[in-house]
């Protein structure tokens, strides 16, 4: 038998380290993905109910962003919370709350929806904000759905094979629904990714909140960005987008004033715990390091994630009044 040449034997060597690295590549790509998309090692949402029972959900950033675009569609249409437990409910059902391109036929999105039935283009329903308002929308027009069951008032928007299947997510979605809602104070929290992002700043946090909120979130509230606005105008001047102003860390900071409700319905608080609970909802997508209100605050990357006593505390007036949110740098 030939003794094989060394040329051949050089091959083969090749080859197996070829196939090694492939093998390593192909591990850290997967290791990347389940860190982006909240997989194994991801940084984690939590939510707790605020009724001090116990109760708690977790879930991933990329759930949190979705969860809260949804929410905050439903409250900006006037929806109250019991439309937003269902809708929550219904995307934790048909979608595990992730805007997926596939689905039952032509179904995609958070809902699945299908453009052959007339929920819209693909393009549209495959926006979150767009796909939330459609089932808002067709959900108002169901009599009493507050009162209904939610598997019967989800039922009759969705009109799917599996009825009964929205029920074992109402714990969960109501859960959600009170924290990003801003019913129930402090009770939404996440690790964060500090620095594991390059896209945020100030102008991706404004384009964000006008995307979930509508434009009324900034002109109506005068929200600053950098501290600075056009006088007179109450509209963010473009030097103060991208000038850095004091906050609890380093980066730019945005300041939402929080409009003034009444002392009776504690509206004003709710409203600033929406904002809050929206903000580090997005903090890994926008690369938010700090978010503040009412004299607590929460940091991303603390090794347990909380809100925390802020130096805001002693001055409640005014830190009711405004959402502080502090982009990485």
């Amino acid at each position: 038998m030939p003794e094989p040449s060394p040329t051949s034997s050089r091959r083969g060597r090749l080859l197996r380290f070829g196939a090694a690295v492939a093998v390593l590549l192909a591990l850290a790509g997967y290791l990347v993905v389940q860190y982006v998309t909240g997989g194994t090692g991801a940084p984690r949402c939590k939510v707790v109910s605020g009724k001090g029972d116990g109760a708690s959900y977790e879930f991933t950033p990329e759930q949190a962003v979705n969860a809260a675009t949804i929410t905050a569609v439903g409250t900006t249409r006037g929806m109250p919370e019991r439309a937003v437990t269902i809708a929550l409910a219904t995307a934790l059902q048909e979608s595990g709350l992730r805007n997926i391109r596939h689905g039952d036929r032509d179904s995609i999105g958070l809902f699945q929806q299908r453009p052959s039935q007339g929920w819209g283009t693909r393009k549209q329903i495959m926006d979150p904000t767009y796909a939330a308002g459609e089932f808002y929308r067709h959900l108002a027009k169901v009599p009493g759905y507050s009162r209904l069951p939610l598997t019967v008032a989800a039922q009759r928007v969705q009109r799917s094979g599996y009825p009964q299947a929205y029920a074992k997510h109402e714990p969960d979605a109501t859960l959600l629904a009170a924290a990003l809602t801003g019913r129930a104070a402090a009770t939404l929290t996440c690790e964060g990714r500090p620095g594991a992002t390059r896209t945020g700043g100030p102008d991706a946090v404004r384009a964000a909140l006008v995307r979930d909120f509508g434009r009324d979130v900034l002109q109506v509230a005068g929200a600053e960005v950098g501290g600075g606005t056009d006088a007179g105008s109450g509209q963010v001047s473009p030097s103060a987008a991208a000038s850095p102003s004091p906050g609890p860390g380093p980066g730019t900071t945005v300041t939402v004033p929080v409009p003034e409700g009444t002392a009776a319905d504690g509206s004003r608080r709710q409203r600033g715990w929406e904002l809050a609970h929206w903000a580090v909802a997005n903090s890994s997508a926008l690369h938010i390091a700090h978010v503040s209100y009412a004299g607590r605050e929460w940091s991303a990357g603390r090794s347990v994630s909380e809100w925390t006593e802020s130096g805001n505390s002693r001055n409640s007036a005014k830190s009711t009044a405004e959402v502080r949110i502090v982009t990485g740098q």
